[in-house]
């Protein structure tokens, strides 16, 4: 059974950072992709970024520039910093995985199968 946890979360000023973690247990091996989503109810969940094994990333275009994914194979833990958050990062902020070796270009929540609980980012001042 494959378990996902994330933390990292909090409330911050705009300008300020947060380094979101997800640790993923029941993996045979290191040979997963992991992609981070956001949701803001009422709206549809955001892609924001994702690596696969080869440590390729994407970025959904609000984020570039300020935000990056990594991933420890070692720990078993994947990464996302945020800096130079603003308001409009505000959202629940969800990991997930999937035993594969590559993502598509724009990945989309159906390309994973497994799910952390969700921490909240908060960006006021």
């Amino acid at each position: 059974q494959v378990l996902l946890a994330e933390s990292g979360g909090g409330s911050v000023q705009p300008g300020g950072s947060l380094r979101l973690s997800c640790a993923a247990w029941g993996f045979v091996s290191s040979f997963y992709c992991v992609g981070w989503f956001r949701h803001v109810p009422g709206k549809e969940r955001e892609g924001v970024a994702s690596i696969d094994t080869d440590g390729k990333t994407t970025y959904a275009d609000s984020v570039k520039g300020r935000f990056t994914v990594s991933k420890d194979n070692a720990k078993n833990i994947a990464y996302l910093q945020m800096n130079n958050l603003k308001p409009e990062d505000t959202a629940t902020y969800y990991c997930a995985a999937e035993a594969r070796y590559y993502l598509p270009p724009r990945p989309a929540p159906t390309d994973f199968d497994y799910w952390g609980q969700g921490t909240q980012v908060t960006v006021s001042s």
